[in-house]
């Protein structure tokens, strides 16, 4: 890239997402092009040229306020542009513009209906609701999508109130697990750990060595057994993360 002189006038730029990045008390930004950050970030995209609008780092891209030489150099411990670009498009916050942050929005809400409807079921018929019952019960519950956290956070704090308002008959669905520990050792803890852990007993072959147990559990039960078997010196196999009859409950 090459070096350009300090803009004296403020600049207008359209379709930009901007990187910012505080260091210390100073905050930079750099003016990229749309959706090129994560294309370079995830390396679809290699060139910085295609990536920059404008090679230069600011304090306010808006008001076309370029950063002093002085500032950079006691934030990033250099005065090298490509370096302090670079720094900022791979640990910098992405800003997304009204349009952007709509699109991403509506991908975070999709996403978290989808993990719900996956994980959820009705529990008397057995089966999943579709994305849009479960939308239809969030709203009336006034949950909020928009948030920092990831889908799938979001999605157990949507299940759990869902759970626990019972707006529409919900449960998460249980999970379907193998366990093949020795069998003197299943034999002296079987009525304690069917009692703890198994919602459903599904199969049990004994032998002289091993026994091996399909059972179901609930969901909040599966770390604490993946725990016990260790302790048991056993093995754990997850079969189905949620055992869910098939089709959907019709609207």
């Amino acid at each position: 890239m090459g070096k350009i002189n300090q803009p004296n006038t403020q600049i207008r730029l359209t379709n930009v997402s901007l990187v910012r990045m505080k260091k210390g008390k100073k905050r930079f930004e750099i003016a990229c092009y749309q959706n090129k950050v994560q294309d370079f970030r995830s390396g679809v995209e290699k060139n910085l040229d295609d990536v920059l609008q404008i090679p230069q780092v600011f304090t306010n891209v808006s008001k076309g306020q370029v950063a002093a030489t002085e500032d950079l150099k006691a934030a990033f411990n250099t005065t090298n542009i490509d370096d302090i670009v670079l720094e900022i498009i791979k640990k910098g916050e992405i800003q997304l513009n009204e349009k952007e942050r709509g699109v991403q929005n509506e991908k975070l809400h999709n996403e978290i209906l989808n993990i719900i409807s996956a994980k959820c079921i009705n529990p008397k018929s057995k089966k999943r609701y579709p994305p849009t019952m479960i939308d239809k019960a969030l709203k009336e519950l006034k949950f909020n999508f928009v948030t920092a956290r990831g889908a799938k956070s979001k999605a157990l704090e949507a299940i759990k109130l869902l759970v626990e308002k019972q707006l529409i008959p919900i449960a998460r669905a249980k999970m379907r697990v193998k366990v093949v520990i020795s069998s003197k050792t299943y034999k002296s803890v079987k009525d304690d750990f069917q009692n703890s852990f198994v919602s459903g007993l599904e199969s049990e072959e004994i032998d002289s060595d091993n026994a091996e147990v399909v059972f179901l559990v609930e969901p909040e039960n599966y770390k604490p057994l993946v725990e016990h078997i260790k302790k048991l010196k056993g093995e754990i196999e997850l079969i189905d993360a949620a055992v869910i009859q098939e089709g959907e409950i019709k609207l």
